[in-house]
């Protein structure tokens, strides 16, 4: 039976690439590299970084261009129509990777950004493909590190009070469900700077953009003081670069954490 890798390979730096990866990463015959456009080629540079550093062995890199999402479509994981639209980008992509897997031969391995388990769909593309039932191969998740822990150490601080929950989100959900008291709220995949919308005057914010990566960007402070000039730096950095990854925590009544 083929098998199949799906590897954490942390937020960007190289180090964060654990042992375990990198046994995985010389297991590996191909390599499938989801792409996402000339905009967010800095993304399978570092992929190929890591690959050069850790992959001795002989092994070949295939491309896979990412198929187009609705974004059109507004809502959260309860909205019959958002669940609609994901379904079938899941379904594409299952299918462009079934392709792609089942014209070459050996170890396959996915190389996934922070960790499979924690709002990344190569998880589901892979069961995907199993259930199509056309490709049969057994895989393996090989755990990595998250934006979460390079968030938390970047601002060298605890992601929870002593005892309390840490509550992880989206921007959209966010803007419905604001920060709870007693809970760190830690908001992944907002591209509207979704914090501004959250009430409140006594909200702290740690924010981290391109975590792990050499123009790693931190900001932290009291939410209404510092969130124009976090709006500000997204904006540029997004506009230079051409793509943006970032994350942060909200806190209640925090003075530093």
């Amino acid at each position: 039976m083929r098998k199949l890798f799906v590897i954490g390979i942390g937020a960007g730096d190289p180090d964060q690439v654990t042992v375990q990866a990198i046994k995985a990463l010389r297991r590996v015959d191909v390599f499938f590299v989801i792409g996402k456009g000339a905009e967010k080629q800095e993304l399978v540079d570092v992929r190929a970084a890591i690959l050069a550093e850790y992959a001795e062995q002989p092994h070949r890199v295939v491309e896979i261009a990412d198929p187009p999402r609705d974004r059109s479509v507004p809502g959260t994981g309860a909205d019959a129509a958002y669940q609609g639209v994901v379904a079938d980008w899941h379904e594409r992509r299952a299918e462009i990777l079934e392709q792609a897997f089942a014209g070459t031969e050996g170890v396959g391995g996915i190389l996934v950004w922070g960790d499979p388990s924690l709002y990344d769909s190569t998880l589901r593309m892979v069961e995907r493909v199993l259930d199509r039932g056309r490709l049969t191969f057994d895989y393996e998740v090989i755990p990595g590190i998250t934006s979460a822990q390079s968030l938390a150490a970047a601002h060298r601080m605890v992601l929870h009070e002593i005892g309390e929950p840490v509550h992880i989100t989206t921007g959209r959900r966010i803007r419905e469900d604001g920060v709870a008291a007693g809970q760190s709220t830690l908001v992944m995949l907002d591209g509207d700077c979704s914090f501004t919308q959250v009430p409140g005057d006594d909200l702290y914010i740690w924010w981290g953009a391109y975590l792990g990566m050499p123009d790693e960007v931190i900001v932290e402070g009291p939410l209404r003081v510092v969130e124009q000039r976090i709006v500000r730096r997204r904006a540029a950095l997004r506009e230079r670069k051409g793509w943006i990854m970032d994350i942060y925590l909200l806190r209640r009544g925090a003075d530093r954490g």
